[in-house]
């Protein structure tokens, strides 16, 4: 029982020396190898191929962000059902309740962003 313990240890260190090593190999390589040119020309902003002309930053509004989060959201949930999909007949009825667990949270989830207005653009 030692002796596995041991060889467990031994084996998990030199797998994480080993991953450390190469990522520190990696990065001193690339340093070394990689183009040094600096110029006040790539220091610019630089965007379509056209100049930037007066303030880079602006504001945009939240809305935009908001929707595109909760797009992903359910975007995501949607491919959690999926392989549910497939295996629907073998899960009985344990599987038919924790799904619809799941799909009633995302219901709700719905109805609480459009409730709150992060579905309309004002």
């Amino acid at each position: 029982m030692e002796l596995l313990s041991i060889q467990s240890t031994t084996l998990m260190t030199t797998a994480v020396l080993t991953g450390v090593g190469l990522v520190a190999a990696a990065l001193i390589i690339a340093a070394l190898v990689s183009p040094k040119s600096y110029s006040p020309q790539k220091g610019k902003a630089y965007e379509c191929g056209i100049p930037t002309r007066g303030e880079s930053m602006m504001q945009f509004k939240v809305g935009y962000y908001l929707f595109a989060i909760l797009f992903l959201m359910f975007d995501v949930e949607t491919v959690f059902l999926f392989p549910w999909a497939v295996i629907c007949k073998t899960l009985g009825t344990a599987g038919l309740i924790s799904v619809g667990i799941f799909l009633a949270v995302l219901i709700l989830g719905l109805a609480y962003a459009w409730r709150k207005g992060a579905l309309e653009w004002k």
